[in-house]
């Protein structure tokens, strides 16, 4: 037998679990809207050295939660089984943007241009999509 004060509870905490997942979706979404500006920061600046450049991740998950990817901005190169790309990544190596693929030394040489125009080059392991 349900009383009163079971039903007020029960209504209480139905209306706390979708003021948590609302809350949640929210944080995700700026999340995402964050991590885009950023991601689309550094896909102009790889443009800018690669003539071609692809948004990659916008989000990551830290702690259990999702979050933006970071502003700063380190180039590295990857080897995939395709060939090679060179990225732009933040200080935890997840990639915000990547060329197309291509040689080696294409890969390399942009890296050079990245590093000559100031941009720190990234020596971790790179995490792309």
């Amino acid at each position: 037998m349900l009383f009163h004060s079971d039903l007020h509870l029960n209504v209480e905490l139905k209306t706390l679990i979708v003021k948590v997942l609302k809350t949640k979706l929210m944080q995700y979404h700026q999340a995402v809207r964050v991590g885009q500006e950023r991601s689309r920061k550094s896909q102009m600046t790889l443009f800018s050295h690669a003539g071609f450049a692809m948004l990659t991740l916008t989000v990551k998950k830290s702690q259990g939660t999702f979050v933006p990817v970071g502003e700063k901005e380190l180039a590295s190169v990857v080897q995939k089984t395709e060939g090679w790309v060179a990225v732009i990544v933040d200080e935890e190596g997840y990639a915000k943007a990547q060329s197309k693929t291509m040689t080696e030394k294409e890969a390399r040489d942009i890296l050079e241009k990245a590093k000559n125009a100031g941009i720190p080059e990234y020596t971790g392991q790179v995490r792309l999509v």
